[in-house]
């Protein structure tokens, strides 16, 4: 069973909850993320730990929602080994897979209904990376050690 970690700030949180729902009656094992209610809380709280899981192999992808979806893909982007797409449409969706590699798909839960995130997800999940050219290009994504360290003195 595909293990699939998923998390919200309060802007993502209904969706979140039904998404959980959806991705459990798919067959896929969830580990939730939070966030537990509609109160506000920081985005950065819930992606951390949910690129911490994707990095380390505890879950297979990761699912991000936050208003714009924006936030939590740019704290998401952050961890080294995460390629995570924000997603508007199905195409997109499935491309951030087959050409990016991506790991995690973002949701601007204020702008798309659940229907349509329910559409993203299929389209992610069922795309498969494609290699090839693509594979040289995502190589590159991570910040070299050198560079990383440079900008640290």
């Amino acid at each position: 069973m595909t293990k699939i970690g998923i998390a919200s700030d309060h802007a993502g949180y209904e969706m979140k909850e039904f998404l959980v729902g959806y991705l459990d009656a798919m067959g896929y094992e969830v580990l939730d993320f939070g966030t537990d209610s509609p109160e506000s809380v920081d985005y950065p709280d819930l992606a951390h730990p949910l690129a911490e899981a994707v990095e380390q192999g505890e879950v297979a992808f990761g699912v991000g929602l936050c208003g714009s979806g924006e936030g939590m893909a740019i704290t998401l982007n952050k961890h080294q080994g995460i390629r995570a797409g924000l997603c508007w449409d199905p195409e997109i969706a499935s491309l951030i897979r087959r050409h990016n590699d991506a790991n995690i798909i973002v949701f601007p839960a204020r702008f798309i209904t659940n229907d349509e995130a329910v559409q993203m997800l299929d389209a992610f999940f069922a795309a498969e990376f494609e290699g090839g050219r693509h594979a040289k290009r995502v190589a590159k994504i991570p910040v070299p050690a050198a560079q990383s360290s440079e900008g640290k003195k």
